[in-house]
């Protein structure tokens, strides 16, 4: 008998009556049911989150506004928002109505935002700074994955509220920045100033530092002379002293010699009677005697004569002691004044030195006052330089920069469209080994009677693999109409697509096929367990690196995960090459599983086991 007899034998069997063709017909559109069913009920799971139920309690209770501000909630802002976003199908509640509603599973969860929201947020420009706090509140015996959701969504809320903060304190802060820059500029304007006019008074305290030396060189000079005026000084009021005492001695005694000359000069008249009274009384004629008389008058006038010029020479000593006593005098007061005018110049002296002295303190600590005010007005300058002299709108950009520093661009290599395509390799491949599992249990694994009419072994194979492989074919081409037809999913190479899919379920036929050959209806049990192993290990939906290392080493093994990675390539446009590996690995199943059941079915024509004998302990 030939493969096309048995096939057609097979087939004759099962549509032998109306019950095994609606049990053929179900069976085959299993796979359908189930990848199609599942993948439809996901196909966007996304684009239904708002019609999610979720609580809002807003309990803030605001802030008043701070510097004569208006007050504010941002509790209540928040919650515009996210009702105005409709991400979700809020709900704005009270805190025990939120509790009712998530216990009777009338929300999936609870947004609290507390009391003292607004009063937080506010803090961060007080010295006591603090969070914010967000309550998320969740029940997962109403759903896990909206426990999951909910704190999704929360976050994405705590990171817009923070940006908004950010935004608003970065604009605060930049303002503030701005406004000392230009402090700043006006700071560094004064600073220069100060500069200049430190450095012009470092020069003249330098000019004035060469005028106090000399002042000091010559208050030195001075001070010298007047020592040696007031020394000559004191030397001339000594002698004035000396001569004054002499010249007062010279006029006693020319008042004695003039008092004399005057004494002699008035006692003329009575020596001239004297000596007449004398001479007559001699006897001398009077005409001798007016002879002498006349002789004696000119030692008379001579005399007077003299008397005259010693009086005047009197006078003129007494007037000289009088004018050396007067000269002594004033030698003395210059004495004093000289003494004086010395002490002075040596004060004058010692205080133009400590004028010299302090005018050269003066002059290093305004060169220091200079450099100082130098450095201040250089470091402003490099202060201002570092903060960019920015508008408002510029300012407002660089807030918005700094609230959200970061902009996310994503790129795909591949991409699968939405969350259902995502899933449809993983599906569609569990779907198939079901089907051909589902085939299975109506589908001889081989003619018997061709086994025990000793026909070709590899005959009975191919017509025990093609029978299911057919149907199989069918399946994979109906639930492919349904992922890329009634579900509309995005498929960069539908052939390429739908081979894996017919690659993969005439392989899992051969698979099943070679199960079924060699242990009977334990084989088909070890179908099951390894469809449940290739769940686990197929890396669907989540990747297989995340599997334990023991589950992780079947993924490299077992077909159903090259079936997954093949259709990702084909439906998203990845690496053909890939799938090409891919595709050699289930060949290389298919064709060592095909081996497999000949070698079993030539056993069978030789040899027939007790177990042969037995029915099948599943049907």
């Amino acid at each position: 008998m030939k493969v096309p007899q048995m096939i057609a034998a097979e087939f004759r069997r099962l549509t032998s009556t109306r019950m095994s063709v609606i049990a053929l017909l179900a069976l085959i559109a299993v796979p359908v049911l189930y990848g199609g069913l599942y993948l439809w009920a996901n196909q966007d799971p996304y684009a239904k989150f708002p019609e999610v139920p979720v609580a809002l309690v807003v309990e803030d209770e605001g802030t008043p506004g701070s510097d004569g501000g208006a007050p504010r909630n941002v509790g209540d802002e928040v919650a515009d928002e996210l009702i105005a976003d409709q991400a979700f199908d809020w709900h704005r509640t009270t805190a025990a109505e939120a509790q009712a509603g998530l216990e009777a599973s009338d929300y999936d969860f609870v947004i609290t935002i507390p009391a003292d929201f607004s009063d937080a947020l506010a803090s961060v420009s007080t010295d006591a700074p603090r969070q914010a706090e967000l309550t998320l509140e969740t029940n997962d015996a109403n759903s896990y994955l909206a426990g999951t959701i909910g704190k999704q969504a929360i976050e994405q809320i705590r990171t817009t509220i923070a940006q908004t903060v950010n935004r608003e304190a970065a604009s605060m802060l930049l303002g503030s920045i701005s406004t000392i820059r230009g402090n700043l500029v006006e700071a560094a304007d004064g600073a220069a100033q100060l500069a200049d006019g430190a450095t012009q008074a470092a020069d003249g305290a330098s000019r004035l530092g060469a005028g106090a030396t000399q002042l000091a060189d010559g208050t030195a000079q001075l001070a010298a002379g007047n020592e040696q005026l007031a020394t000559g000084s004191a030397e001339l009021a000594e002698g004035a002293q000396q001569v004054a005492a002499g010249n007062a001695q010279l006029a006693a005694s020319a008042d004695r010699v003039g008092s004399a000359v005057g004494d002699a000069t008035a006692a003329l008249p009575q020596v001239r009677a004297d000596i007449a009274a004398r001479l007559a009384a001699q006897g001398v004629d009077q005409a001798t005697i007016d002879d002498v008389l006349a002789r004696l008058d000119p030692l008379g006038d001579d005399i007077e004569t003299g008397n005259a010029r010693v009086q005047q020479v009197v006078g003129q000593i007494d007037q000289l002691a009088a004018g050396s006593a007067q000269v002594a005098d004033g030698s003395a007061q210059l004495a004093a004044g000289a003494r004086t005018a010395a002490d002075g110049a040596a004060s004058a002296a010692s205080g133009a030195g400590a004028l010299r002295d302090g005018i050269g303190t003066l002059e290093g600590g305004l060169d220091t006052l200079r450099d100082g005010t130098g450095t201040l007005r250089d470091g402003l300058d490099d202060g201002v330089a570092a903060i960019p002299d920015s508008d408002q709108a510029t300012r407002d950009a660089q807030a918005d920069t700094i609230s959200d520093p970061i902009a996310l661009h994503t790129s795909a290599l591949t991409q699968a469209g939405n969350y259902g395509a995502g899933l449809a390799p993983f599906f569609a491949a569990l779907a198939g080994w079901i089907g051909i599992y589902a085939l299975f249990l109506i589908v001889k694994p081989i003619s018997r009677r061709a086994v025990t009419a000793l026909h070709s072994p590899i005959r009975v194979t191919l017509a025990g693999w093609l029978t299911p492989g057919l149907l199989g074919a069918v399946q994979m081409v109906m639930l492919f109409v349904v992922l890329a037809v009634t579900l509309g999913f995005p498929m960069a190479n539908p052939v390429g697509t739908l081979g894996v899919m017919l690659l993969a379920s005439v392989t899992y036929a051969a698979i099943i096929l070679a199960l079924n050959v060699w242990l009977g209806s334990v084989g088909q049990f070890l179908g099951l367990v390894l469809m449940v192993l290739q769940l686990v290990t197929a890396g669907g939906t989540f990747p297989w690196q995340t599997l334990p290392t023991p589950l992780a080493a079947l993924h490299h093994v077992l077909p159903m995960g090259y079936v997954v990675d093949a259709m990702r390539q084909f439906m998203y446009g990845g690496d053909l090459s890939r799938a090409g590996v891919d595709a050699l690995v289930l060949l290389a199943w298919l064709v060592g599983a095909l081996v497999l059941a000949a070698v079993g079915v030539t056993r069978m024509t030789h040899y027939r086991t007790l177990r042969d004998l037995q029915p099948s302990l599943i049907g």
